[in-house]
């Protein structure tokens, strides 16, 4: 009897109208995640003004959304692992929207650092967007996806710094942190078309309900799924080098045939996706990894926030005249919007680079001129000069980020049931490193 499994009916009808759907859903999701991230740069030298808290206080308001990102990357994964990406997905962005919109009413600092923490555990989840979009995706076109899909984060950045160019100036910082939660819930009214990852039904045994699924990519793309039944393939990619006894992976999978290591899988994916990373056989790699994921992560954020204090430090150098204030308040929503623009060259730089060099090459390549763009800083520079560095260093920074969200899943692919627990664990070091900053 033929068989053909998630990969093989992915790739016959492959990346169509469908497919689009998803991207522009998930996409959202990532827009909604960069918005409440980007947040961060506007609300703390706002928030010291008014409140007149000290600047560790408003390094701290930074430090607990991450803190947050931290406990929601573990918990989140965890419940798409066991209950769904649907699931994930849907208690995620309810939890995100909830407390967003909450914080906007906050009456002091400790209620708002609270809420804030709070906004970052709903926002942890952002990586089940990226996860549940890539497994609708076909495996040859993955690595060029991931490029097109983080165009999304870049959308939400620039969205972020044109909304709190136009909100302060008129009105203040609560009906901007009101306005950020919005584009998290307009996902709320479409959820109930969303499909859920015929790869976690298969994973689930549930082998009707994915086909159903699949069917549905079939009608919406208008390709034929392949002849046969649909198999579960337990492997993400089969390993050419090991033996052949062990390359036995395409057997059948009947929906009452729920073997005990399925079991296991399904109750502790997460747990045993990290028991994975740190074998004998991937630990030099993973603790790599983790430290690439650390250095970009403390370059990316820290360029994010570096924005808004250099502008603050250069507001405290100006006279006390009013019309100055002013002035640096716009320079600062200007500067912020431009630099939010470096990531798309940074992005077409990469996918360039990529091909010619290598991910490797490419990500050591543009850490170590982020490095050069930074370097001037330690002096004092003119605001041109400063936005310009800026600039350049944000666009090395995004580049090497999203060669590293390519690279990592093709060094850890052959040892992991899940590509989502590749995300969850790389979050999980992503958002404890970028607490640092």
């Amino acid at each position: 009897m033929e068989t053909y499994t998630t990969d093989n009916a992915l790739a016959a009808m492959g990346f169509g109208k469908f497919q689009a759907l998803v991207l522009v859903y998930a996409g959202m999701g990532w827009v909604a995640e960069s918005m409440e991230l980007m947040l961060l740069s506007f609300v703390g030298p706002l928030i010291r003004e008014e409140w007149k808290i000290s600047a560790q206080d408003e390094s701290l308001l930074s430090s607990v959304v991450f803190l947050g990102m931290l406990i929601g990357a573990c918990g989140w994964g965890f419940v798409s692992d066991k209950y769904g990406r649907r699931t994930g997905l849907l208690f995620s962005t309810l939890f995100t929207t909830g407390m967003g919109f909450i914080s906007a009413l906050s009456p002091n600092y400790l209620c708002l650092m609270a809420l804030r923490f709070l906004v970052g555990i709903g926002v942890g989840g952002g990586h089940v967007f990226s996860s549940w979009f890539l497994e609708f995706v076909p495996a040859q076109n993955r690595g060029t996806w991931m490029i097109v899909f983080s165009f999304f984060w870049t959308l939400g950045t620039v969205l972020e710094a044109s909304l709190a160019w136009v909100v302060i100036s008129g009105l203040n910082w609560r009906w901007l942190l009101a306005f950020t939660a919005v584009p998290c819930f307009l996902l709320l009214p479409f959820f109930g078309i969303t499909p859920e990852s015929p790869r976690y039904l298969c994973a689930q045994n549930r082998m009707s309900d994915a086909t159903l699924v699949l069917e549905r990519i079939s009608k919406t793309n208008q390709a034929a799924l392949p002849p046969g039944i649909l198999t579960y393939n337990r492997g993400i990619e089969v390993d050419q080098s090991a033996p052949t006894c062990e390359i036995d992976h395409l057997l059948p999978v009947r929906e009452k045939e729920c073997t005990d290591d399925n079991a296991m899988s399904s109750k502790s994916g997460s747990l045993a996706a990290l028991r994975s990373l740190l074998s004998r056989n991937l630990r030099r790699s993973t603790l790599l990894l983790w430290f690439v994921f650390y250095a970009n992560s403390f370059a990316y954020y820290g360029l994010v926030l570096l924005t808004s204090q250099l502008s603050d430090a250069n507001r405290s150098c100006a006279s006390g005249l009013r019309y100055v204030k002013s002035e640096q308040d716009a320079s600062l929503y200007k500067d912020t919007f431009i630099t939010s623009f470096a990531e798309i060259p940074g992005l077409l730089v990469s996918a360039v680079l990529v091909e010619w060099l290598g991910r490797k090459a490419t990500m050591w390549c543009l850490l170590f001129t982020c490095c050069g763009f930074l370097g001037p800083l330690v002096f004092h520079q003119s605001e041109i000069w400063t936005t310009g560095l800026l600039f350049g260093a944000r666009a090395c920074a995004m580049g090497s980020f999203t060669v590293l969200c390519l690279y990592a899943p093709e060094v850890c692919i052959g040892f992991l049931r899940h590509a989502v627990n590749v995300f969850i664990c790389d979050l999980f070091f992503h958002s404890m490193f970028s607490l640092i900053c």
